[in-house]
């Protein structure tokens, strides 16, 4: 028998539902907005005829403000996903993108892309169910970057695919699919092609500099992707960039916003501003193409660009007011928002949106791990191996390992990064592969000056007798006062920056600012210690309760170094603050042991062994959008050179001297200049900045436990001179060099020159020849695909991947590129076997800029079509083809 208490509880939450019930219908009743039943037009004018000017212009930037009568939350479009989801903890973590373009695998880079929409949205659902509505937790991921990589010295070409528009365009694609899906009524995510347009470096100038380009290469090389995405790939947003074109900043420019994003293109998504951008239009030093914020505010959103990220669209009051734009216009850029909030369905009940069901349980998971280390063997890129020197024998006995870069996690992740559950170093990989040998590990060097700096990090407690790291404080104000806004315990290293308007933590503000990072440390030895900070506008470090450094000003950034004498086993009090006096921050803070590099003794010890990896290059701290690092050579997050550095040079020279077999694994986002060096070095292996994964995939790579079919996505040059020698012929005669976006001369489209290693190369532990391609006919009329059967067979007695590359050249075009690839296929074959890849190029592989019409046109003539496994032409098979008039 049920109890009285049974009924009546039971009966309180059937009167409960229905309340909830009846309070939905009458939501829906009041606010039509609400009714998931209604057209999606009609939904989103009511919206708009219910909102003041006000909030209308709360909801046009990037943290949207609430509007609590309508019952609509906070929101913020700002969210990344460049190679897993970034910056909101937790998240499986795949190669950096252009270690992803290495792979030449359009379809596993859709699975890739597929699951990091999976982790976005489980993170999203559990973000709303804990009233979460922060940066970073939202559906709207800025990613893919499409520039094309057309100078090695940029710092962010790490983000983009490389230098090819056709390869950038068919993983481009893949990447908006996967975030976006494919579902009837809803998107997953959103995707967002940046940065448009015309944009590569130099970042140091990005917020001043007037990209000048001719048409043919504006068309032909930097367009094209961008016009792909949104036409083919329905790409909901589009960012414009920083810098201006034909002397209008991007986001305010006639011709690419309004002629041909708009109109030729026929873009109806939203278009969003790189952050902070519209402010370029009115500060002193930057674009100041307008007199004041109000005049800026309304050119933008009238030149059509929705959503700021930033500030300025409160501005937007005052342009009404001034006459400088009416509140109509402004609705036409809100409805574009607006139907970004509708067609994510967060205005709708979750069981009518896909996706809401995903828990936070998948995130990270061994399923998606697995991917990241799939993925991180594809892009694997095996540059040189003279005298089969991989792969290495597993019987090895000794083997060293050396160089900065092979027992650090964090260069792994690249830059725009998540948080993995935990990474495989190389130097960890190489243990795992090779239990039974004695593995030596010698730091060697850091990456750019001849100190080996031991980090004693791990040796930091957040209290005495408390847990390992440091604890971190962060207030927003910028005097330490009151209580922090968020405290946490840094167990991985101190390095934080707001740059690209990344908060240092969650709910800290971007400005006026403080923090208080402190720590006991625990000397291993009696001796020298030495303590490296850094921070813009100044910063205090205290040790055992006595101040040892202090610096203001410029100065401070570059930051400096403290020595202090500890006795083995005393506990140290150490203190660290920063007051945040302008907008831009970046912090650092490291203690280790200091040595300097003495390769003679090194070199003495290694050689009784086997082999020697040398684990060198780049990291993200020495490229990228930031640099914490003040190296000869780089310059912002640019490079003035693309040589290896000096101590590298150094050190792999010296360890040539031990007659031992050394293989290079080379980490890097970019091309190096290697020429110089090749001589001191047996093999070569790219293994780009690989993800969380990376340890095992290199490891897998040099045992021969999985065959390279990494192709480059870039031309590695064999020294600057070789690529500033050709741009100095040719293009705009003031800007030589790094600021020059004239094509001509650059990349292997436009290369008469051999480079060191060419755009599609890449060895494999297998050999492959090609027959005879199968073609319906040579003679076309250019408006249809070209179907091409090509054989390929592997020669080898192991089974391996080919990347087939197919390239065309229009015959007796002096101006169009010497060639281009304009089809590609990764396929598998095993020993001695033979496969007919079906590949396919498309109508705009014959299509090239028009001067008399100003676009692209279909030309006719004589076309070569190359194919093989490389771009090279010594290494491609050949055919004609003929189209017609």
């Amino acid at each position: 028998m049920k109890s009285k208490f049974f009924y009546l509880t039971g009966g309180l939450l059937l009167l409960i539902l229905m309340a909830f019930t009846v309070n939905e219908h009458l939501k829906e009743d009041r606010y039509p907005f609400r009714n998931p039943d209604l057209p999606l037009e009609e939904r989103i004018d009511n919206l708009i005829g219910l909102l003041t000017l006000e909030e209308k212009i709360g909801l046009m930037m990037n943290s949207s403000k609430p509007v609590p009568r309508l019952d609509i939350p906070a929101y913020d479009w700002w969210n990344e996903a460049l190679h897993g989801v970034a910056r909101s903890g937790t998240a499986t973590v795949f190669p950096q993108a252009i270690g992803m373009a290495a792979t030449w695998d359009d379809q596993n880079h859709l699975k890739t892309f597929e699951i990091i929409s999976d982790e976005a949205r489980a993170k999203y659902n559990e973000a709303v169910r804990q009233n979460e509505r922060g940066r970073y937790y939202g559906l709207s991921f800025w990613t893919p970057n499409i520039n094309i990589f057309r100078d090695p010295r940029w710092g962010r070409g790490q983000e983009t695919y490389g230098e090819d528009p056709h390869l950038t365009t068919r993983l481009g694609l893949a990447a908006v699919k996967g975030l976006q899906g494919d579902d009837d009524r809803y998107f997953k995510t959103h995707a967002c092609a940046k940065h448009y347009a015309v944009h590569s470096g130099p970042e140091w100038n990005r917020h001043s500099y007037n990209a000048v380009v001719s048409d043919r290469d504006l068309w032909e090389t930097y367009l094209p992707a961008f016009k792909a995405l949104v036409q083919e790939g329905n790409v909901q947003e589009v960012m414009c960039a920083y810098n201006a074109f034909e002397g209008q900043p991007c986001c305010g420019s006639d011709r690419l916003m309004m002629d041909i994003l708009r109109n030729k293109w026929g873009f109806e998504g939203m278009v969003v501003s790189d952050c902070w951008a519209i402010d370029d239009f009115y500060k002193k030093g930057h674009h100041e193409s307008h007199d004041t914020p109000a005049e800026a505010v309304a050119n933008a959103v009238l030149t059509s660009t929705d959503l700021e990220c930033g500030q300025s669209y409160e501005h937007l009051l005052a342009s009404v007011k001034e006459g400088l734009i009416t509140e109509e216009q402004i609705n036409v850029s809100l409805g574009r928002v607006l139907r970004g909030w509708f067609e994510l369905g967060m205005f709708d009940p979750e069981d009518r949106v896909p996706w809401s069901q995903l828990s936070y349980d998948i995130v990270a998971s061994d399923k998606h791990r697995q991917q990241a280390l799939d993925v991180a063997r594809q892009s694997m890129t095996l540059l040189k191996n003279e005298n089969q020197t991989l792969p290495l024998r597993k019987d090895s006995k000794r083997i060293a390992v050396v160089g900065a870069n092979a027992a650090d996690s964090m260069m792994l992740w690249g830059n725009y990064n998540g948080t993995p559950r935990s990474t495989v170093t190389i130097l960890e990989g190489i243990r795992r592969k090779a239990p039974n040998a004695e593995i030596i590990y010698e730091k060697g060097s850091d990456l750019v000056d001849p100190w080996v700096r031991h980090s004693l990090y791990e040796l930091f407690l957040t209290e005495e007798d408390g847990e390992r790291g440091l604890q971190v404080e962060f207030f927003n104000n910028n005097a330490l006062e009151g209580e922090p806004v968020r405290t946490v315990t840094n167990r991985l290293g101190i390095e934080y920056s707001n740059r690209g308007g990344t908060a240092l933590a969650q709910d800290v503000h971007l400005e006026n600012t403080s923090t208080r990072i402190s720590g006991v440390f625990v000397a291993p030895y009696t001796g020298e210690v030495v303590f490296k900070a850094h921070a813009n506008d100044g910063y205090i470090v205290t040790f055992d309760g006595k101040e040892i450094g202090k610096m203001v000003g410029r100065e401070a950034v570059r930051g400096a170094e403290y020595a202090v004498q500890v006795e083995k086993g005393k506990a140290y009090p150490v203190v660290f603050e920063h007051r945040q006096k302008g907008s831009i921050l970046t912090m650092g803070f490291s203690v280790f042991k200091k040595e300097k590099a003495d390769f003679t003794d090194l070199t003495e010890r290694l050689k009784g062994v086997d082999a020697i990896v040398y684990v060198g290059g780049l990291s993200p701290q020495l490229e990228g959008e930031e640099m914490f690092v003040d190296a000869e050579g780089f310059k912002g997050g640019d490079r003035t050179s693309i040589d290896l550095p000096k101590v590298q040079r150094d050190l792999l020279a010296a360890l040539r001297q031990t007659e031992k077999p050394v293989i290079f694994v080379l980490c890097t986002g970019s091309a190096l200049a290697l020429e110089q060096d090749e001589k001191n070095y047996d093999a070569l292996l790219c293994a780009w900045y690989g993800g969380e994964q990376a340890g095992t995939a290199v490891a897998d790579v040099l045992f021969g436990d999985y065959n390279p079919a990494g192709r480059l996505p870039i031309t590695f040059y064999k020294s600057l001179a070789q690529l500033d020698g050709a741009l100095a012929q040719t293009g705009d005669k003031t800007r030589q060099g790094f600021e020059n976006y004239d094509m001509q001369g650059r990349t292997y489209r436009y290369m008469k020159e051999d480079p060191l290693y060419a755009f599609g190369h890449g060895l494999s532990y297998a050999t492959f020849s090609y027959g005879d391609v199968r073609l319906p006919q040579s003679t076309i009329d250019g408006n249809s695909p070209v179907q091409l059967s090509i054989p390929v067979t592997n020669t080898s007695k192991i089974d391996g991947e080919e990347v087939v590359q197919v390239y065309v050249s229009r015959n007796n075009d002096v101006l169009a590129p010497i060639k281009s690839l304009r089809a590609f296929a990764r396929v598998a074959l095993k020993a001695g076997e033979t496969k007919m890849v079906d590949v396919e190029i498309e109508p705009e592989a014959f299509h090239f800029y028009d001067e008399r019409t100003g676009a692209l046109q279909r030309k006719s003539g004589v076309y070569t079509v190359r194919y093989g496994g490389t771009s090279t032409d010594r290494g491609l098979e050949t055919l004609t083809l003929k189209i017609m008039d």
